[in-house]
Formats: C-alpha cells, sequence, structure tokens
C-alpha cells in the first residue's frame, strides 16, 4: 500500500521535532517511537526506517527549519564567530607582526575554529554510517531502549555537576555582576530615550554572557573540542539526544551546564544544517512527490517551535538550580514504558 503524509501527522510531528531537536530527548528517538506508538496509517507513513519513505523528505524539511530556527535565535553569536573565521583566515594570509600564522589571535577566532574541528567526526560518520543506523537501529522496541540510555546518560551527568555546583554557581554569580555592569554602562549613556536604553542595555547584558561563556569554552583546548564533536556520533543511534550526550560530555570535562549547554547549542546547528541540506536530494526527488506541501507546513510548525524550545531552555539551563534530572526521569519512564507497551501489544 502506498505510504504519504497526512497534514495532522505533518503538524503533530512537527511540533515534537522542533522541541526535542533542542530538549535533550532525542527527537530521531520520538520521530521513530510516536508513529509506532499511535500504530495504524503513522505507523506505516511515518516509518523511518522503511525503504523509499517520504518520510525521509519530511525528516530532511523538518531538520533544516530547526537549524535556521537555531541560527535565527544565536545570530548575534554566529555573526562573531563567522567574522572570527574570516579574520583567522586573512591572519594566515598575512598574520601581524610577532604572531604566529597558525594561531587564533581571539576568542571568536578560536571558537570558530573549535567548532569546526568538533564538526568533523560527526560529519564522517553521519556520511558513512547513516544509512546503516537507520535501517539496522530504527526499530521502535530498540528506540525506546535507546531513550531509556538518554535518561541514564542524562543522570550520570548530574552526578559528575553535583560535585562542582559550588563553582557553576559561583561562575554564574560573576557572570550576573559583570553583566549587570555593562547593561548599567549601557543604560548610562546619552543618546537614547528610556525604552531604547533600556533594549540596548539588554542586549548588551546578554552579549557579555555570550563572551564570557565562549572565553571559557575556548579554555577547554582543541582536543577536548574533538571530543566533544565526536560524542554527537552517538545522537545516531534514535533516542540518543546529540545535545544532552554534548552537554553531558562537557560536565565530564568541567565545564558548568550552562557552558556546555551554550556549546552543545552551537554546535547542534550546523551539523542538523549539513544533514538537511545533503538530504534536499531527496526532498527535491521522487521521495518529496506528493509530501511537499506537508513539509512546508511541518518545517514551520518545527521551526517555530524550535525557536521558543530554544528560549526556554536558554533560560532554564542559565539558573544553576535547575538539573537534568526530569528530562532523564522522562527518558527513563517513556523508554521503558514504550518498551514495554511494544512488547506487549
Amino acid at each position: 500500500m502506498y505510504a504519504h503524509i497526512t497534514f495532522p501527522e505533518a503538524i503533530v510531528v512537527g511540533l515534537i521535532q522542533g522541541v526535542t531537536e533542542l530538549f535533550p530527548v532525542s527527537s530521531l528517538g520520538h520521530s521513530v517511537l510516536i508513529p509506532a506508538l499511535i500504530g495504524g496509517s503513522w505507523a506505516q507513513d511515518l516509518n523511518v526506517s522503511a525503504p523509499e519513505s517520504p518520510y525521509l523528505a519530511f525528516i530532511v524539511g523538518m531538520h533544516v527549519a530547526t537549524a535556521i530556527a537555531m541560527i535565527i535565535f544565536f545570530w548575534r553569536d554566529w555573526l562573531r564567530i563567522i567574522k572570527g573565521f574570516f579574520a583567522s583566515i586573512a591572519h594566515v594570509i598575512r598574520p601581524a607582526p610577532g604572531t604566529r600564522r597558525w594561531e587564533p589571535q581571539d576568542t571568536d577566532q578560536t571558537l570558530a575554529w573549535m567548532i569546526i574541528l568538533a564538526t568533523i567526526p560527526v560529519g564522517i560518520a553521519g556520511l558513512v554510517l547513516e544509512h546503516d543506523f537507520r535501517v539496522y537501529f530504527s526499530k521502535p522496541r530498540l528506540t525506546a531502549l535507546f531513550l531509556a540510555l538518554n535518561g541514564v546518560i542524562l543522570l550520570a551527568g548530574e552526578q559528575a555537576r553535583k560535585r562542582r555546583i559550588a563553582l557553576d554557581e559561583q561562575q554564574s554569580a560573576a557572570d550576573r555582576e559583570a553583566a549587570d555592569r555593562e547593561m548599567a554602562a549601557a543604560a548610562a549613556r546619552p543618546g537614547a530615550g528610556r525604552h531604547a536604553a533600556g533594549q540596548r542595555a539588554m542586549k548588551e547584558q546578554q552579549a557579555s554572557l555570550a563572551v564570557q561563556s565562549d572565553r571559557r569554552l575556548t579554555q577547554v583546548g582543541w582536543l577536548s573540542a574533538l571530543g566533544l564533536g565526536a560524542a554527537q556520533i552517538f545522537a545516531l543511534l534514535p533516542g540518543i539526544s546529540r545535545d544532552g550526550i554534548v552537554m553531558v560530555c562537557g560536565m565530564f570535562r568541567g565545564l558548568s551546564r550552562q557552558d556546555a549547554a551554550r556549546f552543545s547549542f552551537l554546535l547542534s546547528a550546523p551539523v542538523i544544517l549539513a544533514a538537511g541540506v545533503l538530504k534536499i536530494p531527496d526532498l527535491t526527488g521522487p521521495l518529496g512527490a506528493g509530501v511537499r506541501g506537508q513539509v512546508l507546513v511541518g518545517s514551520i510548525v518545527s521551526g517555530v517551535a524550535a525557536y521558543l524550545a530554544l528560549r526556554f531552555l536558554v533560560r532554564y539551563y542559565s539558573d544553576s538550580a535547575r538539573t537534568l534530572t526530569p528530562f532523564a526521569i522522562y527518558c527513563l519512564a517513556a523508554g521503558i514504558g514504550s518498551a514495554i507497551y511494544l512488547t506487549i501489544r
């Protein structure tokens, strides 16, 4: 029987994809499990491991929309990072006197190359292994077990964080104090009305927090950046969260949860966008025939949901009292519950 995607399916899955891509609960795991749990035409239409499935083209569109939402949210940061990248290229071509040609000259240049370096392992693994991982591991019951394992990983990350929670609280307090000084200085500058000055002060406060975080990230070193990037390979397994595993590995490396979350978000955007762009031929080719309208609707829903989820998570992770435990409990309950249900159904 010919499989297709309906508009209700597109809206529901787009919403779930947009939220779960950034929450540490695995979007791919939910893309596999939700149709299997609902059953019927959903299980037939939305089968990611089926050959020539239009669901693959649908997922491509949602991934691109999610990546665009992340780039829009962090556009000021990406502007700095991209400028840093081109500045580093210019330095290689014409280094300043007394500097090393191949050595980045500031935080933005260093962070740009750390992101590039960290993206290489998962990029290669995705090109080589994506098909096999999707075909052999994207089975609903196996995905449910991976989702439960993701919960265990998040709990392990919280245990690692408890050993340095006092340092995290001190860092957060120092960041807020420095950002408040930036905000006060911006608000006191002449030449703007009270509302405009307040908006400018708020933006400068956020920029100050981002720059301080980036400085700490660049101190972890090139090898650690490579390792954190390589951790994303495990997210090729449906049920394992890309952001979750990078955050946990970052916390084991000594990063605060907030810094680890920021690095995971910055790493995710180019990886997700590149994966989507490489799969665009699926969307424009035969696999996309008859579902492009559904892809458009689902992608819009996914992009908006991803942007709102990111806003929530940035605020959530900025509070040192918040933990990954609620997400871990959800993954354990959803994973084990789904495995039991799919086995006895």
